[in-house]
């Protein structure tokens, strides 16, 4: 590519939110932050720690509640099951690497390390099955060395001497994987490196003239974004896991962003890449919008969730900021209503960034996240309810919420507005309030801390999602529903929820993404309890006409649906790409589907 287009200021080398010694500010077996989390106290009190978050450092009064009623779990006496300190060097095996490979691997100049807690932490990603395994000891198979390149180059070094050594790569970004791609497939007998991105975390250079940028793959979306506010830009995208994951894991999975309506998915922001292959460096050689030279590379590379590769720039379309960002809220009768609603909304093209739609369940399990009130709050809370559901008739066990977020121009997002809140009467919908649209957009990266507070207290819980055509959503989520619930009672599960909320929507359907957790005391390995009840929802789903994935990616956990949904023609396809950029199989990560090779 030509060098001729000047930035604005660069290479820019971004402060990461993601340190190299990730254990310093990040959990190394659990979610987020170490300085955020829920804690118990007595009476039971509920609390979430930190100020990074909208409920940090406030009262909780409903959690102890709910997850009574719900879960069966009484936060007063139930005493927490307590997590282990930080891994031992013999907890786990000792790096299966020679010598002889270790001195090449010094030779190489990057930074590298075989300490038990920097292998053991590029092992998993976010799974409840990985989490649960890391806190309880028993992970087979961890990377033998974990690598720290700095730029490309240093990526070509190192797949080149894995090439030439037959040594397997996999790649590892802001470890948010819930697919379990980043995991060591257990039977894999050569040494391992796990490739950290994380240091390659540069704005290479901003071009205003063509509204582009480009980015090292390991940047966290958290730092692009706050980057690219300084010189007045964004490029919109952003996942729920966005405060963690890197720009090359999104690429690498097809991610989606809740503000997908306004910026589009990640391929639609893609405009060019590096993936360096064991035959070497794949890219175009040129920057331009759109081009007709046969297939389009861009597309082998995502999506192949670092089975092929690793991606090392990417250059993305950026926009101008928002000059106008607003929050609200719609409450309908019933999630049916809040449904109907949605769809005409896509049929009119009239989504704003985000529109997001709460089933009964869910948006009670959001009140149970809901903040201690002060005395006036609670009045104006109680005039909002009576008025509800007493003059609007709505009944608490059926209604539900949408949050909505508006950006754009002033005279845009008030357009937008008002003519989403007069459509949304016509199907019952009754205006909640800009707070409740912020509170309910804010609760996505919360949500997660709530999974490590139940993993103490013998309740597991885990998301998936998938896209459907609008004609098959309602029975979808019916199905699911209905086939958890038997499960359960065959599992002699007692205390269990599932729920669910449509993330996203086009022209030709909607994303949903449903929640599945239940207390699993004395019932076994909750592992394989959970297994059996997501793969019968993903047997149900895939019968009413859904997708295994909409932006989660297959990984490892999703590959029994993967031949079903490309064909085997699709299969053999995949495996032809695979042979001819990775012979030796050196990105074996069983990825997607187990490798032929």
């Amino acid at each position: 590519m030509s060098n001729k287009k000047a930035p604005l200021q660069g290479p820019i080398t971004v402060k990461s939110a993601i340190p190299k010694n990730r254990q310093e500010l990040l959990k190394w077996n659990g979610w987020g932050y170490k300085d955020s989390q829920f804690v118990v106290n007595e009476g039971p009190e509920v609390y979430f720690s930190g100020k990074r978050y909208l409920i940090g450092e406030v009262r909780l009064p409903h959690v102890a509640g709910w997850v009574r009623d719900t879960l069966n779990i009484d936060l007063g006496t139930q005493k927490p099951r307590k997590i282990q300190g930080l891994p031992t060097e013999n907890q786990y095996q000792k790096p299966n690497v020679t010598k002889d490979v270790m001195e090449k691997i010094a030779s190489l100049g990057i930074s590298y390390s075989t300490k038990v807690i920097d292998r053991l932490l590029r092992s998993h990603g976010q799974t409840m099955h990985e989490i649960y395994k890391i806190q309880n000891s028993t992970y087979e198979r961890i990377p033998d060395v974990v690598l720290w390149p700095t730029c490309h180059d240093d990526v070509v070094k190192i797949v080149s001497f894995a090439h030439e050594n037959n040594i397997v790569i996999i790649a590892f970004g802001g470890g948010t994987s819930v697919s379990g791609a980043p995991e060591c497939p257990k039977n894999e007998t050569r040494t391992i490196i796990s490739l950290d991105t994380s240091q390659m975390n540069r704005i290479l250079w901003i071009d205003d003239k063509n509204l582009v940028a480009c980015f090292e793959c390991g940047i966290v979306g958290q730092d692009m974004e706050r980057e690219l506010k300084k010189f007045g830009y964004t490029t919109g995208h952003e996942p729920d896991s966005y405060e963690f994951s890197t720009l090359g894991g999104w690429v690498a999975t097809r991610a989606s962003g809740m503000k997908k309506n306004m910026y589009g998915n990640i391929e639609d922001l893609v405009v060019q890449l590096k993936m360096v292959t064991a035959k070497g460096v794949l890219q175009k050689n040129c920057q331009v919008p759109r081009l007709s030279c046969g297939p389009d590379f861009n597309h082998i590379v995502m999506g192949s969730e670092g089975s092929l590769g690793i991606i090392t720039e990417v250059i993305l379309k950026i926009r101008l900021l928002p000059k106008c960002k607003k929050y609200g809220s719609i409450v309908f009768p019933s999630f049916e209503k809040g449904f109907e609603f949605m769809r005409e909304v896509a049929k009119r093209k009239w989504q704003p960034a985000s529109i997001r739609l709460m089933d009964n369940e869910q948006f009670k399990f959001a009140l149970m996240l809901k903040p201690e009130s002060t005395y006036f709050g609670l009045v104006i809370d109680g005039i909002k309810k009576f008025y509800i559901t007493n003059i609007k008739g709505f009944d608490p066990d059926h209604m539900c919420v949408m949050t909505l977020l508006f950006e754009g121009e002033e005279n845009e997002v008030k357009t937008n507005e008002k003519n989403l809140y007069k459509l949304s009467k016509s199907y019952g919908g009754y205006p909640a309030g800009e707070q409740n649209g912020e509170r309910g957009y804010m609760l996505t990266f919360v949500i997660a801390y709530i999974r490590d507070l139940g993993l103490q207290y013998d309740v597991v819980a885990e998301s998936f999602e998938t896209s459907v055509p609008w004609d098959r959503a309602l029975l979808l989520v019916k199905n699911v529903k209905k086939v958890v619930a038997e499960e359960c009672r065959q599992l002699k599960i007692k205390h269990y929820l599932i729920n669910c909320r449509i993330t996203q929507t086009y022209d030709a359907g909607c994303v949903i993404y449903f929640y599945l957790g239940f207390n699993h005391s004395g019932l076994g390995d909750p592992v394989t309890l959970h297994n059996r009840l997501e793969t019968k929802a993903r047997d149900e789903i895939v019968a009413c006409g859904g997708s295994i994935s909409h932006h989660h990616g297959v990984g490892k956990l999703r590959q029994k649906w993967y031949p079903a949904t490309v064909s085997d023609v699709g299969v053999d396809l995949y495996f032809a790409a695979k042979r001819e950029l990775d012979p030796k199989n050196i990105f074996a990560t069983n990825n997607l589907t187990k490798s032929k090779l």
